[in-house]
């Protein structure tokens, strides 16, 4: 199941989203915001960030208007590896090299058929394991360390 969360910014693209998501049978879960009132990205960033990182969703998906606050706040939960993706090519890589596991993007800076070219390459790429793995566990020590 994927988790999904914007804050107003991002608001009329997740719909469109989930529009997408509901076309292809993908389970999601919309952790809000529910309309276009000004509203804290960091609200619906922990939201989503949490399922993940509670295990309570496989994928989170965040939008506001640039991608860089959500990816922020996603980031300071254990478990959860974040990245922003303006293209597919991010998004390809982010899963097969980081195995990145909530993706971030910036409405203001993506059309509709961007988005949705981002999250299907990002849903069918895999993690290449390997060497990307050993870096994986360099990153779990690292928030061992930190996040106590």
């Amino acid at each position: 199941m994927i988790a999904i969360g914007s804050d107003h910014g991002g608001y009329k693209l997740k719909e469109e989203i989930k529009k997408y998501l509901d076309e292809k049978a993908i389970e999601y879960k919309d952790y809000g915001t529910y309309d276009e009132e000004r509203t804290d990205y960091p609200i619906y960033g922990k939201k989503v960030a949490e399922a993940v990182s509670k295990g309570e969703a496989s994928k989170g998906i965040l939008v506001c208007r640039s991608g860089c606050g959500m990816v922020v706040v996603a980031n300071k939960f254990r478990g959860v590896r974040a990245a922003t993706a303006y293209n597919e090519i991010a998004a390809k890589l982010g899963k097969s090299d980081d195995d990145i596991n909530v993706l971030t993007i910036g409405a203001d800076y993506v059309t509709v058929n961007d988005a949705i070219c981002i999250i299907r390459n990002w849903i069918a790429s895999e993690f290449k394991g390997g060497r990307y793995e050993e870096r994986l566990k360099m990153i779990e020590e690292i928030e061992n360390e930190n996040m106590k």
